[in-house]
């Protein structure tokens, strides 16, 4: 589905030459794709890369991708918000890409649900349902691009549009100017092998949401999200919350590093803190009581003020003044920021 102009007058905070800049750093994953439909060469390297490294790119047909720019990029991690009828703990990053003319990651499609926000320029999106299957793919090639690719639907995205892609729908998108940005916001979806790690005669496939009603709750694991992944085998609402709030490695790295940053700080009894970026948290309600989860355990909460939990969770921000036991706790878990 194409919305246009679903943030009117959308102006990208990062600009293709900033993007470039961040794939200069290791702090980011950073990837370079050269090639077309038309050749069928696709090359892939991997960040992170050096000035000298785009003074050799050609003129068109190559993709600058960068992961997880909202992990270190305020600006950036602010644009979730515009997404949040969708749980914030199915959020897996925002990657930013940049592409030349007709510049391409090739058809290909995944398991997420993804938005695809155009930050500038234009891109011509074909979208297709047919033989998204996993045998699909050309051999010898560094990315899963699909061999056969059968063209349903042409749109074009401008800047502030967005298009949602649903899992197993096969999409390609293609730069139609020299200054294409795409703001790439990724649900992931969970396997049942990874869901249910310990059990041998679970089934491959997904687990699937139920319908989200939107009720300004962002962090709520409700009851109809563990029903659902109990349809496909047996899990108690504490071990479903404890999974989707799991770091992967990537994030928990990002904490190491912002843990060293923090030593110096010192706490303030006066301020208003934020979660880190890379932080996971969510909240059960059971029989009346809230229980917080962050980054896969359960926290203490006990004594705290429900409303002022389910705040926190929902705003991912701490008033020091309204709950300073637990912003005392947190900051010395080096996972809030002063904002």
């Amino acid at each position: 589905m194409l919305i246009k102009q679903a943030l009117p007058n959308f102006i990208s905070p990062i600009a293709p030459e900033e993007l470039a800049g961040l794939s200069l750093e290791e702090e980011f994953e950073s990837r370079l794709i050269t090639g077309s439909t038309t050749s069928r060469q696709w090359s892939l390297t991997q960040g992170p890369f050096s000035e000298a490294t785009f003074e050799t790119l050609p003129e068109k047909e190559w993709t600058l991708l960068v992961q997880g720019v909202d992990r270190q990029l305020d600006e950036i991690h602010d644009l979730i918000q515009h997404f949040d009828f969708i749980p914030r703990w199915r959020f897996d990053d925002v990657m930013i890409s940049y592409a030349a003319q007709g510049g391409s990651v090739g058809p290909h499609f995944d398991y997420y649900d993804v938005f695809l926000l155009q930050g500038s320029g234009q891109r011509h999106w074909t979208l297709s349902s047919q033989f998204c299957t996993l045998d699909n793919y050309l051999e010898d090639v560094p990315l899963r691009i699909m061999d056969k690719f059968v063209p349903e639907q042409t749109l074009i995205a401008e800047p502030g549009d967005v298009l949602y892609v649903p899992p197993k729908i096969a999409h390609h998108g293609v730069s139609m100017s020299d200054d294409c940005t795409t703001l790439s916001f990724g649900y992931r979806s969970y396997s049942t092998q990874e869901l249910f790690e310990h059990s041998q005669d679970v089934k491959a496939g997904y687990y699937q949401d139920p319908i989200w009603q939107n009720q300004q709750t962002p962090a709520l694991i409700p009851n109809s999200a563990v029903q659902m992944a109990n349809k496909i085998n047996a899990i108690s609402t504490v071990d479903f919350a404890k999974f989707v709030t799991k770091l992967d490695t990537l994030d928990v790295q990002i904490l190491q590093q912002f843990e060293y940053a923090q030593q110096a700080v010192k706490f303030k009894a006066d301020t208003v803190y934020q979660l880190h970026p890379a932080c996971k948290i969510a909240y059960l309600k059971i029989d009346g009581n809230i229980q917080v989860f962050l980054n896969g355990l359960l926290i203490n909460t006990q004594g705290l003020d429900s409303q002022d939990l389910m705040d926190f969770c929902n705003m991912r921000e701490l008033q020091t003044s309204s709950l300073p036991d637990l912003t005392r706790q947190l900051f010395d878990l080096h996972v809030l920021y002063e904002t």
